[in-house]
């Protein structure tokens, strides 16, 4: 586990209920940390990261827990992801949710090609787009969510071995408080 997912992991059960405690009540404050809780341990078990930003918390899943090599529809396993963190946050959701896609440097194939995705940028849309409309059919309020691919922006492992370009190829979720917030750097 990296020092920044330890950080992350670790900061997240003092920084939640601080933020939740002056706007709920205690029965609300409770059922919200056991989400948070049951939130945790899905982290862990599915490779996922969560950091606090200004503002905001976000989710990092690694895009090749959503989507088959070079696509854009999400897999079976990623909609389970998806749904679980779906469930956790629609029933309580009153702050607007970003998705926002990435992929590594790696050149479109000729298989997005002849689909009509011809950039990485394009390929980082559908699938923050994607993962959206499933989080929308799985109850999260389409007014408080929206999709933005970033493409190989902002990538935050060098894009020169596997491992790296494996971390650039993820979709991030950010649960702003107020108005939509322009991406952050990790």
């Amino acid at each position: 586990m990296t020092y920044g997912l330890r950080r992350s992991v670790l900061l997240f059960p003092i920084i939640v209920p601080a933020l939740l405690s002056a706007c709920v009540s205690k029965s609300e404050y409770d059922a919200l940390e056991a989400q948070n809780q049951q939130l945790q341990q899905q982290v862990a078990a599915d490779k996922m990261q969560i950091s606090r930003l200004q503002g905001a918390i976000k989710y990092t899943v690694n895009s090749d827990l959503l989507f088959p090599s070079g696509g854009w529809q999400i897999s079976p396993q990623g909609q389970q992801v998806i749904s679980k963190m779906a469930a956790k946050l629609a029933p309580t959701q009153q702050t607007k949710i970003l998705v926002n896609g990435y992929t590594d440097n790696a050149p479109i194939g000729p298989e997005l090609r002849r689909q009509g995705i011809t950039s990485n940028d394009a390929l980082s849309q559908k699938r923050a787009e994607s993962v959206m409309q499933y989080m929308i059919s799985q109850g999260v309020n389409p007014d408080l969510v929206s999709a933005h691919g970033f493409g190989e922006a902002d990538p935050v492992a060098p894009n020169d071995t596997a491992e790296g370009r494996a971390q650039n190829r993820r979709v991030e979720l950010e649960l702003a408080q107020g108005q939509r917030m322009k991406p952050s750097k990790s």
